[in-house]
């Protein structure tokens, strides 16, 4: 399974994998394979190092963004309902005691 996820070939199988080994043996030779396989891994490297850097700017833009928007963003309002209302709109509301009197029933 590791075989195929690194190749990007899910169906290749033990077979198929020895006959493209086989073939690029015969097509590059024995003396070449080494420095193919050196330029393929840099190759590799330079693509993986290109991708962290665009990663990296990607994050870094959008935390100035956030930045300059915590920055832009005026003081909190104080919500309606914590502005007095006027005298007449104003709810009655009676005094809580700890301890009320109970009532008696007469």
């Amino acid at each position: 399974m590791l075989m195929s996820v690194i190749l990007f070939l899910e169906s290749i199988g033990g077979g198929e994998l020895m006959v493209v080994l086989l073939f690029v043996l015969m097509f590059f030779g024995s003396s070449k394979i080494p420095d193919l396989a050196k330029g393929l891994g840099r190759g590799m490297r330079e693509f993986k190092d290109a991708m962290s850097g665009v990663q990296n700017e990607i994050r870094q833009n959008i935390s100035e963004i956030e930045n300059t928007a915590k920055e832009e963003t005026p003081v909190a309002v104080k919500p309606a309902l914590s502005q007095p209302l006027h005298q007449e709109e104003a709810p009655t509301i009676e005094p809580v005691t700890e301890n009320p009197a109970p009532k008696t029933h007469e």
